[in-house]
């Protein structure tokens, strides 16, 4: 991750756009706030990706089979925040 101020991002635009194309994480600090640089997905990159289309129908399987458990609200709430 690099962290720069807003001067030297309007400074040097083009480097700090060419390295979020190269998956660097570019976060910008300007006052007391801070603003990550990201591209626009024009697709859900995640969900398109084989080896992940694969890891969730084999997911899907194995709750069909009766292999998933079951979490209560509790579990929820302190896994996920829910």
């Amino acid at each position: 991750m690099i962290v720069i101020n807003s001067r030297e991002f309007r400074e040097n635009q083009k480097k700090y756009f060419d390295l979020v194309d190269q998956n660097e994480m570019v976060v910008i600090k300007r006052k007391n706030k801070s603003y990550e640089l990201t591209p626009e997905i024009k697709n859900e990159r995640f969900f398109d990706d084989p080896r992940i289309q694969e890891r969730i129908s084999k997911s899907l399987q194995s709750l069909k089979e009766g292999k998933g458990i079951k979490l209560t609200d509790q579990e929820q709430e302190e896994l996920f925040g829910l």
